[in-house]
């Protein structure tokens, strides 16, 4: 198996766990955050520092990269690890969710999707086979199935309806993937109706993928919703499997996440919000950009190790964004990146220690939503 998951201890008030996961490009500690490298780059900053900050894995898109440069021309620059300069483990997403957001450029049918790009409105099509070319010719170490993921909120028939779709097409997609050193992910689905989730987490499990993953959520539903859903879903996943929640970022997100027995997440939040002038900190979000922290020389978090906060004020990132350079945006996102990577080291240590529930009620004392 090109990935291989071990379970290395378990909560014992709530399902969090921590484990490793073996990838072709290395070794993947988790519970852990992927940062969102889109177009094949993490926004602002390069893969060497993204190194700095211990990320161990990335996410890159596949529908984005499909329309540019072309997954031909990253297969001949050898793979999307070399085309980047990245050694270290990519997931890759199946572009579902980017071509299902596309609403007026987009028409679904049980085959594929036929789109529009949104860059120059050329026509397209998306079909399990496809994106597993797609796929394939990326070379990442982790590959996900394409999924239909149905808008919140949706008619039971829509979610019905996305269930069927997502299991045909992940029996067509496990049947099209031959890479010997990618891992192909399962998609479980079903919005949030108790029965449709039940039913594609067996679908899909039956199916026998090395990793699962939670689709459809964080598309609008409140918070309580998204958690209730993980509440009766995740315990229909194999215990010996890496279970991914997909588009979820929030520094209360992973925690819950966690306590619920997810092992991977990946966010655009995190540097969107930095380009913004937006940082997390351990009361909740500080916004830069705001005149309370024009005359503000202390670091963006007094007790953060990151780059930005060694050397650098708030007074002066405030300048930065406030004037439009780029610099301000970097630091920004440096700062946010090692927040949520650092904040899962410090779950991980609660878990292993056996202290997750005093971690979780001493980090909800200090963070405000």
């Amino acid at each position: 198996m090109p990935v291989k998951y071990q379970l290395i201890k378990r909560d014992k008030e709530t399902r969090a766990r921590v484990g490793m996961l073996e990838t072709p490009h290395g070794r993947i500690e988790t519970p852990v955050f992927m940062p969102v490298g889109t177009q094949a780059t993490v926004k602002t900053i390069t893969p060497e520092e993204l190194k700095d900050l211990r990320a161990e894995i990335i996410l890159s898109n596949t529908y984005h990269l499909y329309l540019r440069p072309g997954h031909d021309l990253v297969r001949e620059a050898g793979g999307l690890h070399r085309f980047m300069n990245w050694d270290r483990p990519i997931l890759t997403d199946s572009g579902g969710f980017q071509v299902f957001s596309l609403n007026g450029l987009r028409k679904i049918s049980d085959e594929g999707v036929e789109f529009r790009s949104h860059i120059d409105g050329s026509s397209h099509f998306f079909s399990p086979e496809k994106v597993m070319e797609i796929e394939m010719a990326l070379g990442s170490d982790i590959a996900m199935a394409f999924d239909e993921c149905v808008p919140y909120p949706c008619t039971y028939e829509e979610g019905v309806k996305g269930v069927e779709r997502t299991t045909a097409w992940a029996r067509r997609c496990k049947a099209a993937h031959h890479h010997s050193k990618q891992a192909l992910f399962g998609i479980v689905q079903g919005s949030t109706f108790r029965d449709l989730r039940e039913r594609s987490a067996r679908e899909i499990t039956e199916l026998g993928f090395p990793g699962y993953a939670v689709g459809g959520l964080s598309v609008g539903e409140p918070k309580p919703l998204m958690y209730e859903v993980l509440d009766y879903t995740v315990p229909l996943l194999p215990q010996d499997k890496p279970r991914y929640l997909m588009g979820v970022g929030s520094p209360d997100c992973l925690v819950e996440g966690v306590a619920r027995g997810i092992d991977m997440f990946d966010c655009v939040l995190p540097t969107r919000i930095a380009r913004n002038g937006t940082v997390f900190v351990p009361e909740g979000k500080l916004v830069i950009r705001n005149a309370e922290y024009a005359r503000d020389f202390s670091p963006l978090d007094a007790d953060c190790g990151c780059y930005a906060c060694r050397n650098y004020s708030r007074a002066y990132i405030r300048h930065l964004i406030k004037a439009n350079e780029v610099l301000g945006i970097r630091l920004t996102t440096i700062h946010n990146l090692h927040f949520l990577v650092s904040l899962m080291k410090r779950i991980r240590a609660a878990i292993n220690e056996n202290r997750f529930q005093e971690f979780r009620r001493e980090f909800y004392a200090r963070f405000k939503l």
